[in-house]
Parts: structure tokens; C-alpha cells; sequence
């Protein structure tokens, strides 16, 4: 328990918040797709589902951002998203039809959108006297656990023949998560106050509106690199849930296809992995550079990716895949606390809403083309291997991006631009 103190109060109370949130969903995640196959719907109609669900994330994520921007407390867009949620496990617990199916997504999608610039604002505000970066790895961490339990209890519930029951268990999630929002709500910005007099001293001339929007855009062009190369690692993730599958149990050139058991088995082992290297990892990353902490994950992608596409030329490439799993776990350890510290330091304190929303965009953005580009070069080549050595490429073409990346702003609200080094 000494490690577990050495944490603030403020910032263990949002980390149970994102362990439970990530519970729930882990188990609808991993199991919806199976629960709509067994209804007879076809694969496009649980795709298109879940297309839409990305697509309307990507409103949420700009609406919850802009909120906060605007002096909202980070609770709100949480608290929110939590009875969506419970909706949609409502209506999806006894959905039949593509309709209703087509509404629950919806509904999660909308909550999802709104959940994650609001969760990830909250840490900086959480951490008192820790470093934020620390506080990412924390929370992060949690997520981790969150996922890979949620995901173990839907696989007993599809083993003891109530597969459903993890729109139960979401619900449940949802319902203490909400106690723990009323007891002790997240954390206002410090200078919440300061922020609505701006606004209202902006509309004094219309020649200042306008001269003030038009600077309002300029924080937005250093972020541009940071958000290219979350394109590119959020579409690995995005990758990894859907494409791995898929080629496994095609199987490569010389490699066989694996059976349905053990595609999963290979998921568990990258979801158990993340969660034993994320807090380590995020630990040591937090006391490096930016830069080095996403140039270590680009390069594991990378690496990963290689160790992918050449297990197709194999016969016993599983041992590649196996092996592959390492470097990939430890990417997503890397990059995932990195790259949201990176936006906070990147962001002045009146557009880090605007600016998480950005960022979280990315993950939508990823969830709805990666895998409909995979999809094209799996069916076209019957096979895995260009696809890996095309992302393993891409990372590494993403590297000199990350010269432009450096701290600009201090994480503690006070919104203090750094001094520019040469």
C-alpha cells in the first residue's frame, strides 16, 4: 500500500473512475460482435454499427472539448456518459434487430465521445504536487486492467451461456461509477473564473473578435506532428483488434491459419502484457523527453509489424507472432501516457479541451479507416504480410515528425508559455 500513497487522494479517486469505466468496457468491446453474430446479423450490419458509433464519437469528442474549454467541469461530460451508457446497456441487453442494435451503438458511441477529453483533461487537474506524466502512467495503467478484466469476464460469461450479461456487468460499472462522481467530483480548472471574464471581455469590439480568432488558430499548427503520429499509432491499435485476428486465422504464404482459440489466446497475451508493462514503462518514460518516448514507440511498432509480416513466410511463423506480441505491448505502453502528456504540453490552458478532443479523434478516426483499409489488402492479397510491412514502414517514415514535438506550456495551469531552446 506505501506505493498506492504516494498518490493524491484526487488522483486515486479518478483512477477507480477509469478502472471501472474501462471494465464495462472491455467485456462490450470484445464480446458485442459475437452476441449480434448470434442474432443472424450479417458482418456488414455489426460493421456498420459500429462505424456509426466511431462516427458520432467524433462529434461527442469536439462537443465535450469545446464544454470544458468553455468553463464546464470535467465531471459533467462523465457523468453523462455514464447514463448513456447504462441506456444503451438497456436497450442492447434484449436488442434483436438491426435497429435497436444501430440505436445502442449509437448511444455508446455518443458516451465514448464525450468520456474520453473530459477523463484525460481531469488528470493534470488530479495531480497536486505529482507530475502529470505520472499521473498518465497511473491512469493508464488502470485502463490497461480495466480492459483485460472486463474482456476475461465476458469471456466466462460466453462460456457459462450468458453472454449478455456483460451489458449487465457494464451497467453495474456505470451505476458506482456514478456513486463515486457524487461523493467526490473531479476537479475544477483553477482559473475556471478567469477564463469566463476572458471570454467576456472578447466580445467588447468586433475588430478584437475578430483579430483574437483569428490568433485563437495558432496554437494549433505546432500540434499538427503530434496528432499525424497518433494517426498512425492509434491506427496500430485499431489494427490489432481487427486485422491480427482476421490474418491469423487465414493464415500467410507458408505460415497455417490458427484455429479461433488460439487468435484469442494471442490477444490475451497482448492484453496481459500492456497491463504489466504500462506502469513501469510510463514510469520510466515520465522522467524522458517526449520525443524519446514516442520515438521508442514508433520504433517497437515497427519492429513488431516486421516480426508479423515475415511470420507469413514461415512455417512456423507463430513463433514470430508470439514474439511480436513484446515489442507491440510495450508501443502501446510507450505511447499512450506519452503522447497525452504531449498534448497538455502542447496546448495553451483556454484550448486543451479543443486540443484532447483532437487528439482523441484520432482513435475514431483510426477505428473507422484502418480497419476498412486492412480489410482491402487482406482480401486482395489473401494474406497479412504487405500490410504489416507497410505499417512497420509507416512508423518509421513518422519519425523525423518528432523534432517538431517539445514541451511549450507548463502542465500546472498556469498556462506559462516555456522559452523557446534552440
Amino acid at each position: 500500500m506505501t506505493w498506492w500513497n504516494q498518490f493524491p487522494s484526487t488522483l486515486k479517486g479518478l483512477t477507480w473512475i477509469r478502472l471501472l469505466a474501462s471494465m464495462g468496457a472491455g467485456g462490450v468491446i470484445y464480446m458485442t460482435p459475437l452476441i449480434f453474430h448470434q442474432v443472424n446479423l450479417s458482418a456488414t450490419q455489426i460493421g456498420s454499427g459500429l462505424t456509426a458509433a466511431a462516427l458520432i464519437g467524433t462529434l461527442a469528442r469536439l462537443v465535450s472539448g469545446g464544454l470544458i474549454d468553455r468553463g464546464f467541469n470535467c465531471s459533467w461530460p462523465v457523468r453523462t456518459t455514464a447514463l448513456l451508457t447504462i441506456l444503451a446497456d438497456l436497450l442492447l441487453l434484449k436488442a434483436d434487430t438491426y435497429g435497436s442494435y444501430l440505436t445502442g451503438q449509437l448511444l455508446i458511441g455518443m458516451a465514448t465521445g464525450l468520456y474520453w477529453p473530459a477523463i484525460e483533461l481531469a488528470v493534470p487537474l488530479s495531480c497536486e504536487h505529482l507530475s502529470s506524466s505520472r499521473g498518465y502512467a497511473l491512469v493508464r495503467s488502470a485502463d490497461a486492467l480495466g480492459i483485460s478484466l472486463g474482456a476475461l469476464a465476458g469471456t466466462i460469461a460466453a462460456w457459462l451461456g450468458v453472454i449478455r450479461w456483460v451489458y449487465l456487468f457494464d451497467g453495474i460499472c456505470m451505476v458506482v461509477l456514478l456513486g463515486l462522481l457524487a461523493r467526490n467530483p473531479l476537479p475544477d480548472e483553477p482559473n475556471k473564473q478567469q477564463n469566463n471574464n476572458a471570454q467576456i471581455n472578447s466580445n467588447v469590439g468586433k475588430g478584437n473578435a475578430i483579430n483574437s480568432e483569428s490568433k485563437s488558430l495558432d496554437w494549433l499548427t505546432p500540434l499538427l506532428p503530434l496528432l499525424l503520429v497518433s494517426l498512425v499509432s492509434t491506427g496500430m491499435l485499431a489494427l490489432l483488434q481487427s486485422a491480427l485476428p482476421l490474418d491469423l486465422v487465414r493464415g500467410g504464404l507458408q505460415r497455417p491459419p490458427l484455429s479461433e482459440s488460439w487468435s484469442g489466446g494471442l490477444i490475451a497475451i497482448e492484453l496481459g502484457l500492456l497491463v504489466l508493462l504500462q506502469w513501469p514503462v510510463g514510469r520510466w518514460l515520465a522522467d524522458r523527453s517526449l520525443q524519446f518516448g514516442l520515438g521508442i514507440s514508433l520504433g517497437s511498432f515497427s519492429l513488431g509489424c516486421l516480426l508479423l509480416g515475415c511470420s507469413a513466410l514461415w512455417p512456423g511463423g507463430l513463433i514470430l507472432i508470439v514474439a511480436a506480441q513484446l515489442p507491440m505491448a510495450f508501443a502501446l505502453a510507450a505511447f499512450l501516457p506519452t503522447a497525452t502528456e504531449a498534448v497538455i504540453e502542447e496546448s495553451p490552458l483556454e484550448h486543451r479541451g479543443l486540443a484532447m478532443a483532437l487528439f482523441s479523434q484520432c482513435f475514431a478516426i483510426s477505428a473507422i479507416v484502418a480497419p476498412l483499409v486492412a480489410g482491402q489488402l487482406l482480401d486482395r492479397q489473401g494474406h497479412g504480410m504487405l500490410l504489416w510491412l507497410l505499417m512497420s514502414g509507416l512508423c518509421l517514415a513518422m519519425l523525423p515528425l518528432l523534432k517538431a514535438i517539445k514541451p511549450r506550456y507548463r502542465v500546472d495551469m498556469s498556462n506559462k508559455e516555456l522559452q523557446s531552446q534552440s
